[in-house]
């Protein structure tokens, strides 16, 4: 039966330490993404926030076009991308929609829908598509989602997600297992509420 999946993209389809090279060079520092514990950067760079913003609002383009997959993503997607419905939802601003589809295209990934929220705040953009799961790093979002949607949400295991979870939120490492995860869900859709897991 065909699905409707909703799927963030930093972090997510790309690979969580995409940034880390980007701030290592900027703030001559020599982190990991081990040392990321939280998702605000804040407390790992000397600048201020207002300055951390900006030099992330100039550079953002640069780091979205080399960020490279995850790994394992295109392989899942492309077997999803003939049997469902894939709907990427990001917090990334509106004009870096072309930038975003070219990233896609030159990584050999299809898509049926874009949407670039300028916000982290996922739940209308889920609720207005009528996605069936959701795929994320962030984990506020994930349980958001869950709790507000009702729909099944896959938190990408990352050492600044580490946050306990409540049922319906499911941690994963990798899009192997994800897939996995994923396979059973289309058998017994019901089965996410199973506290058993997979």
């Amino acid at each position: 039966m065909r699905k409707r999946f909703g799927i963030d993209i930093d972090g997510t389809v790309t690979c969580p330490s995409s940034l880390v090279p980007f701030i290592n060079e900027a703030f001559k520092l020599n982190i990991t993404l081990e040392d990321i514990k939280q998702y605000d950067l804040m407390p790992l760079v000397s600048v201020t926030e207002e300055e951390f913003t900006e030099w992330f609002s100039t550079n953002e383009p640069v780091i979205y076009a080399r960020s490279p997959l995850a790994q394992g993503a295109k392989n899942v997607l492309a077997q999803w991308e003939k049997e469902h419905e894939l709907y990427f939802i990001s917090a990334r601003g509106t004009h870096l929609l072309n930038l975003t589809k070219e990233w896609f295209q030159e990584n050999g990934l299809s898509f049926h829908h874009i949407d670039l929220i300028g916000t982290h705040d996922k739940i209308g953009a889920a609720k207005k598509y009528e996605v069936e799961i959701f795929f994320e790093d962030k984990h506020d979002n994930a349980v958001m989602i869950r709790e507000q949607c009702n729909i099944p949400v896959i938190l990408f295991n990352t050492p600044y997600n580490q946050e306990p979870v409540p049922e319906g939120v499911i941690r994963v490492n990798g899009w192997q297992e994800a897939g996995k995860w994923v396979d059973n869900w289309l058998k017994n859709p019901d089965f996410w509420h199973q506290k058993s897991g997979f």
